[in-house]
């Protein structure tokens, strides 16, 4: 149990609940005694209602255990502001969806409240997930717990840094080229994203169609687990949603690591990669080694290729997405106009940010007449050689580690004036999306500067529980998941 009660974690609050030790209404509350302490430094929120919280735990309370279901009863969680939740204001942290006020809950919401879970608020992101930073929201930078003049990553930036300060027991993510792992490991928290397809899409709001899923940002790998067994499944209303049986990850994630063959690929251990990441994945590979995990070396030869194909396939599906959004039926409408084609321009024009107009105009020549062969179908073949790559490796790997990110949490405003630099932040997660697979990443180390570091493992597709049995194995033989940031010496640096 975590000595500090304001740093419990979902399954120790869980057991409290169930012990009646503490009511929903007490967990609520200390949650946001810890966001009224830390939230003005940190800005994770965009919006929570503290009364529809409390008012919620109060029911909670009320009901007689015997009458309780549900493995997340009266447990606060999250949300990041891409997830519709009925009522609640939800805007891709854009101007252009300010206003828009969903009718009906995503999948993963109904699947949380059936297990008894509390939505509780909209986490700040990166505009409509686009990003690496959380420097493109429209409500303003959220800022790293660790280091108040850094970045959380992104795009689920607002999510990593309310779990890592404590601002949230856990929370819900989006993972389009990255967006879950990379703020998880920024932060110094645990993230994972599923197979594609393992868990609805339905109520997310696209950004690229094929890549987009949805997954937990949590502080150890049991609560990555307890969350994705309540919204892992097969759902009639996501078409892409598949039919297959979903394990019980908390009794298969502790079944050790002996015997599994874990792959090495060379291309993830790059020149320019920071000396003190790679020190952390090569302590990293003794102590699973130690718990006897066999690593071997293997190949992944279109890696190289992953970002380029991605920022065409991803743009080309957000340019289709997002074309609805013109001032007609969502959110923000402009003023002055002159005619409804003068509408459409003015709205998107004073709606949309400056990296969303970016990806548009990309994405929207890769698919114009006499280039979409040259780029969109090309990329897509592309995107099919490094499945091929992850599908041969598998033949002889249980899992693939690699770093999350090249390097720690950079300054705000770094690389906000160069895009391919910010790009390229995502490198070693990008290619898990474009092959489908799932990869989580769990904290493995600390720079000399205090900053968390990332370990990925990557598995075959559906297999999730495998990761999870890796990255549990790791956690239980080392320390670096229980060490929290202290908000206080954070500002102290800034100043």
């Amino acid at each position: 149990m975590n000595s500090n009660p304001t740093d419990l974690t979902l399954h120790e609050w869980s057991d409290l609940i169930q012990k009646r030790e503490v009511s929903s209404t007490d967990v609520v509350r200390s949650l946001l005694a810890r966001i009224q302490e830390k939230e003005s430094k940190i800005h994770a929120y965009i919006r929570f209602d503290e009364k529809a919280a409390l008012e919620k735990a109060g029911h909670l309370d009320n009901i007689p255990t015997e009458s309780r279901k549900g493995i997340l009863w009266g447990l606060p969680i999250s949300n990041k502001d891409i997830i519709c939740v009925k009522g609640v204001e939800t805007t891709c942290a854009s101007k252009i969806l300010s206003g828009y006020i969903p009718p009906y809950n995503a999948t993963v919401v109904e699947k949380l409240n059936g297990a008894g879970a509390i939505l509780f608020g909209n986490t700040n992101m990166d505009e409509f997930a686009m990003g690496s930073s959380t420097e493109t929201s429209a409500y303003g930078v959220t800022r790293n717990p660790w280091d108040l003049e850094r970045i959380p990553g992104g795009s689920s930036g607002g999510s990593a840094a309310a779990v890592a300060a404590g601002e949230a027991i856990a929370a819900l993510g989006t993972d389009t080229g990255g967006s879950i792992r990379q703020p998880a490991a920024l932060s110094g928290c645990v993230g994972l994203k599923p197979t594609y397809g393992r868990v609805s899409r339905y109520g997310l709001i696209a950004f690229a169609s094929s890549l987009d899923q949805i997954g937990p940002i949590t502080q150890d790998v049991e609560d990555t687990a307890l969350i994705l067994q309540v919204i892992a499944g097969h759902d009639p209303k996501d078409s892409t949603s598949l039919d297959i049986p979903v394990p019980d990850y908390r009794s298969t994630m502790k079944k050790g690591v002996k015997g599994l063959k874990i792959g090495l690929p060379k291309e993830y251990f790059i020149e320019g990669m920071d000396v003190e990441v790679k020190q952390s994945i090569d302590d990293a590979v003794k102590v699973l080694s130690g718990l006897g995990a066999e690593f071997v070396s293997c190949q992944l030869p279109h890696t190289n290729y992953a970002v380029a194909t991605y920022y065409i396939l991803a743009t080309a599906q957000a340019s289709s997405n997002l074309a609805r959004y013109d001032g007609v039926q969502y959110g923000f409408r402009a003023k002055q106009f002159s005619s409804l084609v003068d509408l459409y321009f003015q709205t998107r024009g004073e709606g949309f940010g400056e990296e969303v107009k970016r990806r548009i105009i990309l994405g929207t020549y890769a698919l114009s007449s006499g280039y979409y062969d040259a780029y969109y179908l090309k990329a897509q073949k592309v995107r099919t050689l490094i499945k091929n790559d992850f599908d041969k490796v598998f033949d002889h790997c249980d899992a693939v580690l690699t770093p999350t990110s090249p390097s720690c949490a950079f300054k705000i405003g770094e690389k906000m004036n160069d895009p391919l630099k910010m790009y390229l932040s995502d490198i070693f997660t990008i290619s898990a999306n474009l092959a489908g697979i799932p990869g989580i990443s769990i904290p493995c180390g600390f720079s000399k500067e205090g900053l968390p570091i990332g370990l990925q493992i990557l598995g075959k597709h559906f297999d999730e529980a495998t990761i999870l049995k890796v990255a549990y194995a790791f956690e239980q033989a080392t320390e670096f998941h229980k060490k929290r940031p202290d908000v206080r010496r954070a500002e102290g640096s800034k100043l």
